[in-house]
């Protein structure tokens, strides 16, 4: 299996055998991203697809410093403008809704929803610094939940803790989350 900068070497060189690399490596794990937020394995493989096809014309120029970070970034921006279109007449089931729920009361509502506002880059910053000031745990299960879209049942279930852990956790870093961005003028 070739290692990261191959992989983005033969992107640069513009062999296909790169797409195959990558779906390879990485197929499993877009594919989880998408099916996470959209629930639906046919869209999930399109989002999957459709990965491999932006970073086909993002690298060159792009040269991303942490492949896996930079597929999973693509897969979910793709599978969250999937979700936003097929559930734009309608509001209701799933996780995207829940925890879009969750982090609106950390942002103020001047700046939109709260991805649309994690594309100010001052904002982005913010949550970068308040992410690097978490314990492992606090960070790996904020991550879960609102980067790969994970349930708090996943969670609990995939790292041995309780539901109401799981819970108290988010909780509390929801809180710390909105004072830090208070304190730079994105909470309410």
């Amino acid at each position: 299996m070739l290692s990261d900068e191959e992989i983005i070497e033969l992107y640069f060189r513009r062999d296909e055998q790169a797409v195959e690399e990558t779906r390879s490596r990485y197929g499993r794990m877009c594919l989880g991203i998408a099916m996470r937020i959209l629930h639906s394995m046919e869209d999930a493989e399109e989002c999957e697809n459709d990965t491999y096809l932006r970073t086909w014309e993002a690298i060159p120029p792009e040269r991303p410093t942490i492949f896996s970070a930079f597929l999973g970034k693509i897969t979910r921006n793709l599978a969250l403008d999937r979700y936003e279109q097929s559930h734009a007449a309608k509001r209701g089931g799933g996780q995207i809704p829940l925890i879009l729920d969750e982090l609106s009361e950390c942002i103020a509502d001047g700046h939109g929803d709260a991805f649309d506002s994690a594309s100010d880059i001052s904002l982005r910053d913010a949550l970068n610094q308040f992410l690097e000031t978490l314990p492992k745990e606090k960070r790996v299960i904020f991550m879960r939940r609102y980067w790969y879209g994970d349930s708090i049942e996943e969670i609990a279930r995939r790292y041995g803790f309780g539901v109401s852990k799981v819970k108290t956790t988010l909780m509390r870093a929801r809180r710390q989350l909105k004072e830090e961005l208070r304190e730079v003028g994105y909470a309410v």
